[in-house]
């Protein structure tokens, strides 16, 4: 029977489309003449449509057209150049989300739209803390849908820690509330709350978000200490809309992106990090509890840029 992947080798897998495309856009790029400006607009161009964002794409472009190339560039060296400047865009955005409240619990809200692996994130933050050896609780606030309650029940059930639920349509507040009181009497470290992942109508959700914050400022003054956006990585360029959304009805504190391992729009990670600087708690890279973890910037440039 083969051994299971290991977590760097399922992120590298995850990104071979990613990859693979930004070297199908490079091909025929290279020259054995030094750089001129129409080859420097097409690696812009090529880096582009490849998803890491104008921004991310001139920035490489500077580098290039300031580096001596007199003797030209292969495919390799322009991964190499891609891989060091994604690396310096992903490092200052790396950061786990580290359990450091007193007094306990630390509250985390995640948000983001319907679809977007919500649940499952919530899920996986939790098994990553009890692999920390923390103690977890789970509030069911997104109340709109009872099978995201149904759902976020039975991942309670399989990582092994309690959750606190109510009625479809019930007051998300008030879970929040016996969340926070069970918790705190408890001892218990961490308490993640889903809540609602719906913006069509963007003042209902920004009016229950401010509610939940209400409750919890008269229980933990400090908390929510974390606002989580979980971003679906196959949606591409409407990533980049919904954090500037939930920026402003949520004020989100950090980032974690799924479904990375079926996509050929990683790049997206990086447009986000450039364009927001938010922090990147985590990604996903598969289905398994295992499959969201904290990311290595230098590992995670390399990846994208094929140059490993």
């Amino acid at each position: 029977m083969s051994e299971k992947p290991g977590w760097r080798e399922r992120m590298f897998g995850g990104f071979k489309k990613t990859s693979s495309k930004l070297t199908d856009n490079l091909a025929g790029l290279v020259t054995k003449s030094k750089l001129d400006a129409d080859t420097l607009d097409a690696i812009e161009e090529a880096l582009i449509v490849s998803d890491l964002g104008p921004a991310t794409a001139a920035q490489i472009r500077d580098t290039l057209a300031s580096s001596r190339f007199d003797k030209g560039i292969d495919l390799a060296g322009i991964r190499q150049v891609v891989a060091d400047e994604l690396t310096e865009i992903l490092a200052p955005v790396a950061k786990p989300l580290e359990i450091e409240a007193f007094p306990r619990p630390q509250v985390i809200l995640v948000i983001g739209v319907n679809g977007s692996g919500k649940t499952t994130t919530i899920a996986k933050l939790a098994h990553l803390f009890v692999e920390q050896d923390y103690g977890v609780l789970l509030a069911a606030g997104d109340t709109f849908r009872a099978a995201a309650i149904g759902q976020l029940k039975v991942w309670a059930d399989r990582v092994g820690v309690p959750i606190i639920t109510g009625p479809e349509g019930g007051d998300s507040a008030s879970i929040v509330f016996d969340a926070v009181k069970k918790a705190t009497a408890e001892g218990i470290d961490v308490l993640i709350v889903d809540t609602a992942g719906r913006l069509q109508n963007k003042s209902e959700l920004m009016d229950e978000l401010a509610k939940i914050r209400r409750v919890l400022g008269r229980l933990n003054p400090a908390a929510p200490h974390d606002v989580v956006l979980v971003l679906d990585a196959t949606t591409g360029q409407n990533a980049l809309s919904q954090i500037e959304v939930f920026k402003e009805v949520a004020g989100v504190t950090g980032l974690v992106m799924t479904k990375l391992d079926g996509s050929a729009r990683g790049g997206i990670l990086v447009a986000a990090a450039k364009q927001f600087g938010l922090p990147i708690h985590a990604i996903g890279v598969g289905e398994s509890m295992e499959d969201l973890r904290p990311f290595d910037p230098r590992d995670l440039a390399t990846a994208i840029a094929g140059s490993a």
